[in-house]
C-alpha cells in the first residue's frame, strides 16, 4: 500500500466548515509568500491570494511520516490522526448545535481533538521541537505522542463559551495554527511569542480562540481571569498543573453572544496574528481584518459575560456508592487549604539589607534583588526553608528534641505509633499535594549550585554529600520523609505506623544532620518531585523501567552500600523478640553452638541500646503489625536528578557508582554520543585529593572562607562556558584560566582544612564536561508535562566523589558490625 505523505495538518472536514453557501473552496493567504527572481535579476513574489479546494489548503510532504531506512511510514497519519479526527468531527459538529445530550456524549472527544490540532501543524512542531536540544524526525514524531492531552484540564476547568457569527456580515477566519493563545500583556512582537512561541495557557489572561466554523468560536477562559481581569496577566493560574483528574459540569457552556462584524473582525485578527503563514475564509475580505485596535484592547471582545459566571467556580462533593466523597474546589483541588503556608504580599519595596521576601533567610540585596520577577521563587507562600524549619520545631514539640535532659535513647525508647503517625500528618500538611514545588525552587539564575543524588541515609550522608556544598555551591538533597499521601494504606505510617518504626528513626536523624545546612542556606532540602504529581510519577516510573531494562543492577553495587544494606538487615533482626533473633542466627549459622547462638544474641541486644538508628520498644508493643519497613534510598534517580537540576540551573553531584554509570551511559549514547571538553580541568579536578568536613560545625567556617569561595565561583564560570560552548565555540584561554583557577584555589583550600585539623573523609572527584550538555528526551519531556518554563535543555556538568577503598561506613558510631562467620 502506497504511503500518504501529503499529510493535512488542518483536515480537510474541518476546513468544510468555512465554505460560504454552495462554495467548495477557500480564499487562501500566503502571508510570506516566496520570492521569485526573474530572468533579468528582478525579484517579484508569488500571488499571495487564490482559490482552492480543500485537498491543495494546508498540508504538507511528510509532516508525520517516520522514516526506517529507505521505508517510509505513515501510520501516524492514518491510525493515530485518523481516529483523533473520526472522534473530533462528532465532536465539532456537536458543540456546533445545542443538544446538551450530544455535548456530554462528545465532552472528552471535542477537548482531546483541540489538544491534538493545537500539536499537530507546523507551528505547534516547531515548538514541540524547541523544547529539545535536538530532535530527529521519528523522535520528534515520539514526543507529539507522548505529551498528548496536556491541556484538556486546564481547558475544561476554564470559562467555556461558544460564540456566534450568524448575525454578523463577517464570518470567522481558520488559520495554519488553528488554536490561538491570546494574553492581552503579551502582544505578537513581545519574547513570550517570538515564533515558534505562544502565551502559556497557564497564565491567568491567556485564553484560548478555537473556531468550529465560519459561524461559531470557542474561548476558553481561565476561571480567576474572568473574576477578576484586572489580576495579574503574566501569573500562573492557580494549581496550574496539566495532567490530572477534574471533575467538571459537561453541559457548562455559555452560548448567548452574537457578535458584530466589527466584532468578529477583531477576532480574527488574533487568529490571523497567530498564525505561522497561511490563513483561510469563505470569502477573502474577511483576512484582512482591521488593525486599529490596540493587542491590549482586543480583550474586551474575549472575557465572557458575567453574569453567566455562576455556572464556573465554587466547590464540589460526590458522594459514591461506596461512601466515599470526593471534595474539589473552583481549581481542582482535593483538598482544603493550608493558610499557615500562605504569606502576606510585602507591603512595600525592599531595601537592599531587608530580610528577602523568598524566605531563604538571606538580606534581599545578597538573594533574589538582582533577578526578574519570573526567575525569584515564590514570595506568597512559605519557602522551602521556611517549612523545613516549621517540620524541625513539630518534631521538637513530638519527641522533645530540646530537652537537654533528654537524650536519644528515651526518644527512641517514647517512641510510640501514635507520635509516628502524627510525625507524618505533620510533614504531610507541610506539603499537601496542589503543592507547586517548581515555584519554589531556585531557577537557573547563574548561581552555583547542585543536585546530590546518592545514598539518603543518616550514616552516608554526611561523608560527601555535606561537606560537597564547599565545592559546588547550593545543594538539592531529597528529603527523607515520604508524604504519607501516596503509600497504600499497608505500608502508610498513618494507619500502620508500626512497619515505620526503623524507617523513622533513620529518617529523623538524617534530617537532623542535614537542617543546621539548611539553616544556613546550603542546602535545599525538597520532596520529590512525584509526591504531588501522579502523571509524573507514573512516567518517570515507566521511563525508569524503559531505561533499565536488561541491566543486571548487581554489577554496579559497592561495598558502601552493601555495608549499609547489613546495617539495617542487622537493626532489623535486632528489633525481633530475642527468641526470633536466636532462630534467625541458627538458619544463618546451623554451625553454631547453642553457646556461640547464645552469645551472639546477647551481643546483638547489647549493640541496639549503642546502635542510634535501631529500635527499642519491646516487640510486644509495637503495634498490630510487626513487620518493618527498610528501605535503603538511592534518590533522586536518574530522570528525577535531571529534571531538578535542568529546573533549577545546576550540575550534578554523586557519591554512588551505580548512579555515576547511568550518567555515563546518557553521555554516551551510540546514536548521539557526546564530545569530552575541558580536558585541562577535568585532568586537575580527578588528581587532586579533595577533604570533606564530617561535622556541620566543620562545614561552616569554610563556607564564609575568601579562599573557599573561589570553588563555586569555577564551577560558576564553567557552567556558563558548557552552557553556551556550542554557540560560541570553544575557548582556549578561557579553558587554561578555569583550570589554573582551580588548582590555585584548590592547594589553599586543602592547606586550610589540614591547618584547622578539621576532622575529613578524603576522596578524588571525577568530571564529566561534554558537549552538549547530559540530556534525555524523556527528562524533557517530563519538564515539558510539568508547565516548567525557565529550565535548561540539559545539565552541563556531572561529578562523581570516589571514595577511597579504605573508607568503610559503620552500622553506629564505635560499634562494629557484628560478624558471624557463615559456615561452607
Amino acid at each position: 500500500m502506497t504511503a500518504t505523505r501529503n499529510n493535512h495538518y488542518v483536515p480537510r472536514w474541518y476546513q468544510a466548515g468555512f465554505f460560504e453557501p454552495g462554495q467548495t473552496t477557500l480564499a487562501y493567504l500566503d502571508l510570506t509568500p516566496p520570492p521569485i527572481t526573474l530572468p533579468d535579476g528582478r525579484v517579484k513574489f508569488g500571488n499571495s491570494l487564490i482559490h482552492w479546494p480543500t485537498a491543495r489548503c494546508f498540508q504538507q510532504l511528510d509532516l508525520y511520516s517516520t522514516f526506517f531506512g529507505t521505508l517510509v511510514n505513515d501510520e501516524i497519519e492514518r491510525h493515530m490522526f485518523g481516529d483523533v479526527d473520526t472522534k473530533g468531527a462528532k465532536a465539532i459538529r456537536a458543540f456546533a448545535q445545542t443538544d446538551i445530550s450530544e455535548w456530554h456524549r462528545q465532552f472528552q472527544n471535542l477537548f482531546l481533538y483541540i489538544d491534538a490540532q493545537k500539536i499537530r501543524t507546523p507551528k505547534g512542531l516547531d515548538w514541540l521541537r524547541a523544547q529539545y536540544p535536538a530532535l530527529t524526525q521519528n523522535e520528534l514524531m515520539g514526543e507529539m505522542q507522548g505529551i498528548r492531552s496536556m491541556h484538556c484540564t486546564f481547558w475544561a476547568e476554564g470559562v467555556r463559551e461558544i460564540i456566534s457569527a450568524e448575525d454578523s456580515d463577517v464570518k470567522f477566519i481558520i488559520s495554519d495554527h488553528p488554536v490561538t493563545i491570546y494574553n492581552h500583556a503579551l502582544p505578537p512582537d513581545s519574547a513570550a511569542c517570538s515564533y515558534p512561541l505562544d502565551p502559556s495557557i497557564a497564565l491567568k489572561a491567556s485564553q484560548t480562540l478555537f473556531p468550529l466554523s465560519r459561524d461559531f468560536c470557542m474561548i476558553f477562559t481561565n476561571f480567576e481571569y474572568a473574576q477578576d481581569p484586572a489580576t495579574n496577566p503574566l501569573e500562573k493560574r492557580t494549581f496550574a498543573r496539566n495532567y490530572r483528574s477534574s471533575m467538571v459540569q459537561t453541559h457548562a457552556f455559555i452560548r448567548e453572544r452574537k457578535l458584530s462584524a466589527p466584532d468578529v473582525a477583531r477576532v480574527n485578527r488574533i487568529m490571523r496574528a497567530r498564525a505561522k503563514r497561511y490563513v483561510a475564509a469563505g470569502r477573502k475580505e474577511w483576512l484582512h481584518p482591521n488593525q486599529g485596535d490596540d493587542w491590549d484592547d482586543l480583550r474586551h471582545i474575549l472575557l465572557p459575560p458575567k453574569k453567566e459566571l455562576y455556572r464556573y467556580g465554587g466547590e464540589m462533593f460526590a458522594k459514591f456508592e461506596d461512601g466515599s466523597v470526593h471534595y474539589q474546589d473552583a481549581f481542582g483541588r482535593t483538598e482544603k487549604q493550608h493558610e499557615i503556608l500562605q504569606k502576606a504580599a510585602v507591603a512595600k519595596p525592599l531595601r537592599s539589607k531587608d530580610l528577602c521576601g523568598c524566605g531563604n533567610g538571606r538580606n534581599f540585596g545578597e538573594c533574589c534583588e538582582g533577578k526578574p520577577v519570573e526567575l525569584r521563587p515564590s514570595w506568597t507562600e512559605r519557602s522551602i526553608r521556611e517549612r523545613n524549619l516549621m517540620f524541625l520545631n513539630a518534631l521538637d514539640n513530638v519527641l522533645g528534641l530540646a530537652d537537654e535532659n533528654r537524650g536519644w535513647n528515651t526518644v527512641r525508647r517514647e517512641l510510640t505509633d501514635q507520635k509516628i503517625k502524627l510525625i507524618y500528618q505533620l510533614f504531610g500538611d507541610l506539603w499537601p499535594e496542589d503543592t507547586d514545588l517548581l515555584r519554589m525552587l531556585p531557577k537557573p539564575d547563574g548561581k552555583p549550585r547542585a543536585v546530590y543524588t546518592g545514598l539518603i541515609h543518616p550514616d552516608a550522608i554526611g561523608d560527601y554529600a555535606l561537606g560537597a556544598s564547599l565545592y559546588f555551591g547550593e545543594l538539592i538533597i531529597q528529603h527523607p520523609f515520604m508524604t504519607p499521601r501516596i503509600m497504600s494504606p499497608k505500608y502508610s505510617p498513618i494507619t500502620n505506623p508500626s512497619s515505620h518504626r526503623q524507617e523513622v528513626l533513620k529518617s529523623i536523624l538524617l534530617f537532623l544532620k542535614i537542617i543546621p545546612l539548611v539553616e544556613r542556606g546550603l542546602v535545599h532540602l525538597v520532596p520529590d518531585p512525584c509526591d504531588f504529581d501522579s502523571h509524573l510519577r507514573n512516567q518517570m516510573w515507566e521511563m525508569a523501567r524503559a531505561r533499565s531494562a536488561g541491566i543486571d543492577p548487581r554489577l554496579y553495587e559497592d561495598e558502601r552500600t552493601s555495608a549499609l544494606m547489613r546495617g539495617d538487615t542487622q537493626r532489623s533482626i535486632m528489633s525481633m523478640p530475642p527468641a526470633a533473633v536466636r532462630w534467625t542466627l541458627s538458619k544463618a549459622y546451623p554451625a553454631k553452638s547453642e553457646e556461640e547462638l547464645d552469645v551472639a544474641v546477647r551481643l546483638m541486644l547489647e549493640y541496639q541500646h549503642h546502635d542510634p538508628l535501631a529500635v527499642l520498644q519491646d516487640p510486644a508493643d509495637s503495634g498490630e503489625n510487626d513487620g518493618r519497613l527498610n528501605a535503603m534510598k538511592l534518590q533522586p534517580n536518574f530522570e528525577m536528578a535531571l529534571y531538578l537540576a535542568q529546573a533549577t540551573g545546576a550540575s550534578i553531584i554523586t557519591d554512588s557508582p551505580a548512579r555515576w554509570h547511568e550518567i555515563r551511559l546518557a553521555v554516551q549514547r551510540p546514536a548521539r554520543a557526546r564530545q569530552i571538553v575541558l580536558p585541562e580541568l577535568t585532568r586537575s579536578i580527578g588528581t587532586h585529593a579533595f577533604g570533606f568536613p564530617q561535622f556541620h560545625a566543620d562545614i561552616f567556617p569554610p563556607a564564609s572562607d575568601k579562599i573557599f569561595t573561589g570553588y563555586p565561583a569555577v564551577m560558576r564560570d564553567t557552567f556558563k562556558y558548557l552552557s553556551k560552548l556550542e554557540e560560541r565555540g570553544a575557548k582556549p584561554n578561557v579553558e587554561q584560566n578555569l583550570a589554573g583557577r582551580f588548582t590555585r584555589t584548590h592547594e589553599g583550600a586543602q592547606a586550610v582544612l589540614e591547618k584547622k585539623q578539621v576532622k575529613v573523609k578524603t576522596a578524588t572527584v571525577l568530571s564529566m564536561f561534554p558537549k552538549g550538555g547530559i540530556q534525555d528526551n524523556t527528562v524533557n519531556r517530563l519538564l515539558l508535562m510539568s508547565s516548567s518554563e525557565h529550565h535548561l535543555p540539559n545539565v552541563p556538568m556531572a561529578f562523581f566523589i570516589r571514595p577511597p577503598v579504605t573508607n568503610r561506613v559503620r552500622a553506629a558510631p564505635d560499634k562494629p558490625i557484628i560478624a558471624l562467620e557463615r559456615s561452607p
